[in-house]
């Protein structure tokens, strides 16, 4: 079955007692439970499960071919319950464009959780198999990265992790199962930020790890979880499994839409570099080809006039939406540097957008206006 109807239908099996044909929603936090605290309806606490969430994780694991997947309150969340899952003395490496929060875990938490972490160029397999420790536990790639789009040969760092004994996670926000499978290219884990393309429309937030087998990773995540109490509430559940079912036609069009701004602003004569694999002249092109159905809705471009540039460019667009996130319906532009604070390793003349649903002429214009 194509993805395209697996969207539509997965999760949405009719509800027993009403025969609903869209999902239903349960809202409620706790279960009735027998004298011995039996549970008589499978479940006891919303903190540990609820039918709303448990048809949202059958759903992910179908969408990207995995076998059981664990959804969280945000995508960070989930991402730090695979950290602290591993052991004590574990050595985890990470990609040079990892996304800002991550990078920040691998700076600050996980020398305090009794880890070590090495941060290489993903795009360079020989680097990140020179990175391997006998104690590397995890390899965490992102691809494409947030936010200079850099692209990570998938089937190559798996073959890495299995080298090294290792987890292999991949962060697949960006491209979604639409555009692109990981865990055929035998990765273990992917990790999804479903508060942006998944849910779709900017009003929701929510995580989730889809694993390939239901193991000792699994069960540990799940533990953390329940503990740390990092669930997604049955309302968010099912908005991300509402957006789920219109996920393939939202990713063509954010794909047609951001190649056609990406290959106007190549040509702009302000524009001193544009980040996106759909662009022949991407270092990471050929490989993207390979392993992506298509290359998504998010680019970013460098100007070269500067940083106060490209902060007032963010002031004169009249369509993009100077504001975080990604993945809804409006199309937004960021300075990413300043968003991510002092810190940020981004170039500071960067702006990233996340290329919404509208006509792309009537985005090339607004953006051919702010660039004048």
């Amino acid at each position: 079955m194509k993805i395209e109807t697996l969207a539509v239908h997965a999760g949405g099996e009719r509800d027993p007692v009403s025969h609903s044909v869209a999902p239903p929603l349960h809202l409620s936090t706790n279960y009735e439970l027998g004298a011995g605290s039996e549970m008589l309806g499978g479940y006891i606490y919303v903190r540990y499960s609820n039918p709303t969430q448990e048809r949202l994780e059958s759903a992910l694991a179908l969408l990207e071919g995995g076998e059981t997947a664990a959804v969280f309150g945000s995508g960070v969340a989930a991402g730090a319950a695979v950290l602290q899952a591993l052991p004590a003395g574990s050595h985890v490496i990470f990609p040079d464009d990892v996304y800002y929060q991550f990078y920040m875990m691998a700076s600050e938490y996980l020398p305090r959780w009794g880890m070590e972490s090495t941060i290489v160029d993903m795009s360079d397999l020989e680097r990140v198999r020179a990175a391997v420790r006998p104690n590397t536990r995890l390899i965490w790639a992102e691809t494409p990265s947030n936010p200079l789009l850099k692209i990570v040969d998938l089937a190559g760092v798996a073959a890495v992790a299995r080298e090294a004994g290792a987890s292999a996670l991949v962060d697949n926000t960006f491209a979604t199962p639409v555009l692109q499978r990981p865990l055929e290219l035998d990765f273990d884990v992917v990790l999804h930020s479903t508060t942006k393309y998944m849910g779709g429309h900017g009003d929701v937030q929510g995580g989730a790890l889809v694993f390939a087998r239901r193991g000792p990773l699994f069960e540990a995540v799940r533990r953390i979880r329940d503990v740390q109490g990092s669930v997604a509430s049955p309302f968010n559940s099912w908005l991300v499994l509402r957006g789920l079912r219109s996920l393939p036609c939202r990713m063509d069009r954010h794909t047609s839409n951001a190649g056609a701004v990406a290959t106007y602003l190549a040509s702009h004569p302000a524009v001193e570099a544009v980040h996106y694999p759909g662009l022949s002249s991407h270092p990471g092109h050929e490989v993207a080809k390979r392993q992506m159905k298509g290359f998504g809705g998010m680019l970013s471009f460098r100007l070269k006039a500067g940083a106060d540039a490209a902060i007032a460019v963010t002031t004169r667009t009249k369509l993009f939406v100077n504001a975080t996130s990604l993945g809804g319906p409006e199309s937004l532009i960021e300075h990413r540097s300043s968003s991510e604070g002092p810190h940020s390793t981004t170039p500071k003349n960067l702006l990233r957008l996340s290329v919404g649903l509208e006509n792309a002429e009537d985005l090339i214009e607004d953006l051919g206006q702010a660039l004048a």
